[in-house]
């Protein structure tokens, strides 16, 4: 008898992200399986993770050294990303 290995939980998208808001401000870096580093225009660092939820969408959180957060959900069309003030973001995986 042959056993196969049941795949619990996909890995989340990797590759390189870039983000961009209508005041053409950018967050771009990149990411493998659940772990993402991204940098700002001003060079701070926000550190993230990428977790699959049950409907196959994405969900994003990120966090720099200041403790400021970012966090969106992606699906088939792109990634939206909103911070604390109500900004918001767009971006895709390459």
């Amino acid at each position: 008898m042959i056993y196969r290995r049941k795949q619990v939980r996909q890995k989340a998208p990797g590759g390189f992200l870039r983000f961009q808001n209508n005041l053409k401000q950018c967050y771009f870096g990149f990411g493998e399986g659940d772990y993402i580093r991204l940098r700002d225009e001003f060079g701070n660092i926000w550190n993230g993770a990428a977790h699959r939820e049950d409907d196959n969408s994405v969900r994003y959180r990120f966090r720099d050294e200041k403790g400021s957060t970012i966090s969106g959900l992606s699906d088939s069309l792109g990634i939206v990303l909103r911070d604390e003030k109500g900004n918001s973001w767009r971006g895709f995986v390459d």
